[in-house]
């Protein structure tokens, strides 16, 4: 089965874009970004500026995540995939990275959710010219799947603070 992603999440304030792969089966029911209630996204950006768990309304965390510099998208436009897991993707077709950097120049910093997001960049965008002054970070997946180094939502915030001073204007 083809699934698409959403489009960005982003304006002119943004400095960090947060990148998964693709959406989850939960997220397409609901049309939102991290739409399962188990991922623990919303709460690690909101742990990180916030302090406080998320908002429940989704209009709310995305005016929040924009607030705090931050824009969500996906690095992969289409795919096919049954289920959520990323090792079952194929056939990916990636985003258009270099014309939305050209877009939003101010980007600083491209945040991978997980490896496969990460991989899946390199795959398609390693060496780019567009991307040279962007920094590009890996980090641990905000699947609820607990690996041995990321078992709790608190291992993931220490991980992810690396984001933060990238959102300073």
């Amino acid at each position: 089965m083809r699934i698409y992603s959403f489009p960005p999440v982003i304006d002119e304030r943004a400095r960090v874009l947060i990148l998964g792969t693709a959406p989850s089966v939960k997220s397409l029911e609901h049309k939102q970004f991290y739409g399962h209630p188990q991922n623990f996204m919303w709460r690690i950006i909101y742990r990180l500026f916030a302090d406080s768990d998320p908002d429940p309304v989704y209009e709310n965390r995305l005016v929040f995540l924009k607030e705090n510099h931050l824009a969500l998208w996906d690095v992969i436009e289409s795919c096919e995939r049954e289920g959520s897991m990323d090792v079952n993707i194929k056939a990916e077709v990636p985003q258009k990275l270099p014309e939305l950097i050209a877009k939003y120049p101010q980007l600083k910093c491209f945040a991978f959710n997980g490896s496969k997001a990460y991989d899946t960049f390199l795959k398609f965008y390693r060496g780019h010219e567009s991307f040279r002054d962007v920094a590009l970070l890996k980090l641990p997946s905000s699947s609820p799947i607990p690996t041995p180094r990321m078992r709790t939502l608190e291992d993931r915030v220490e991980a992810w603070s690396v984001i933060v001073p990238y959102t300073a204007t």
